[in-house]
């Protein structure tokens, strides 16, 4: 290893540990790459809604770009970016090695992920329109592997959790980790998102049921709803709090005693919706590790999701004290909390 790269990653280490402050957050989810293709189009203009039996569509996207992302990984950028110790879980294949440096970069706990040579990473091929809709096709290569890691292992390795989160992941890893988090009693979210349909609908009641917090967006609600033949205030039975999504229209925090809509946050410029859910989730995460309530956690999900559909990629998007205070203030007419203020 050359001088260069020796205290390079000496500086990584020392952010991470710098990050290593308070309570862990656990984030188990995918570790991906994100292969970002812009149709120059709208995508409702090429399918016909009475040829969706026997669809044959190609969409010609001239503007091709590859980032680091995964759910996982994304939630873990935002939540170290604003100073919260993200501890990241999952599996990568042998294409990942500069992927982990920057992430270790970033203040990211990587002592739980695992390497695996004989595979690639997870990658999705992400086709968006220009309307901001999105059609995508996933190849899972290691996250595959990911049940493998002893999640009662890394709780106690951790010593004081204060929130886990159940992200996209394979199957039997958000199985696994949902009940490892609550057999330990670490509260943790289940965000289900593009895994919904590896889910049957009893599957998906169990999963809920040892959930703290439910997160979905509007469309995934629909399904969920579908899938478990439960409504809206039926999901949230028993939970802290349900959150739905719904992009531009904001969101629904569905409490035990009452439900409040958060107007969504003006973006200077709609560039790339990619992972602005999960920079909302890391948001959110950290807020609840800090001790605030469901109500500003969201409220700053929702700052963080503005600022990142301002940037291309999923992890490209700046976190500055300063700037996240003004646009609270700008847009919910009351100064941040000063947990969250810095």
């Amino acid at each position: 290893m050359n001088p260069d790269q020796k205290n390079q990653d000496a500086s990584s280490n020392q952010q991470v540990k710098a990050n290593r402050t308070g309570k862990a957050v656990l984030i188990s989810g995918s570790i991906a790459f994100d292969f970002i293709l812009l149709f120059d189009g709208k995508f409702r203009d090429h399918i016909l809604a009475d040829r969706i039996h026997m669809l044959n569509v190609a969409f010609l996207t001239p503007k091709l770009q590859r980032q680091d992302g995964g759910c996982a990984a994304n939630i873990a950028y935002t939540l170290a970016k604003l100073g919260g110790w993200a501890r990241l879980i999952g599996s990568v294949g042998h294409d990942a090695k500069d992927y982990l440096k920057r992430l270790a970069s970033y203040g990211i706990d990587l002592e739980s992920v695992t390497e695996l040579e004989d595979c690639y990473s997870a990658q999705a091929f992400i086709t968006t329109d220009t309307e901001a809709n999105q059609i995508t096709a996933f190849h899972p290569g290691a996250m595959n592997m990911a049940h493998q890691l002893d999640l009662q292992r890394v709780i106690a390795d951790c010593g004081s959790c204060a929130w886990g989160i159940v992200a996209p992941n394979g199957k039997q890893a958000m199985l696994a980790h949902a009940a490892a988090f609550a057999q330990a009693g670490v509260p943790f979210i289940f965000d289900p998102g593009q895994g919904l349909p590896m889910f049957s609908g009893e599957e998906l009641r169990g999963l809920i049921d040892i959930a703290d917090a439910l997160i979905v967006n509007d469309y995934e609600a629909s399904m969920l709803m579908q899938k478990t033949g439960l409504n809206e205030v039926e999901l949230a039975k028993g939970l802290q709090a349900l959150v739905i999504t719904r992009g531009a229209e904001g969101s629904r925090l569905v409490l035990p005693t009452h439900t409040i809509d958060i107007v969504a946050a003006p973006a200077m410029q709609v560039l790339d919706p990619t992972g602005c859910g999960d920079a909302f989730r890391g948001a959110a995460l950290y807020a609840l590790s800090k001790g605030c309530d469901w109500e500003d956690a969201i409220r700053l999900g929702t700052i963080l999701g503005a600022i990142k559909v301002e940037h291309a990629g999923a992890q490209n998007h700046p976190v500055f004290p300063e700037a996240l205070s003004k646009r609270w203030v700008e847009h919910f007419k009351c100064p941040m909390p000063a947990t969250l203020a810095g």
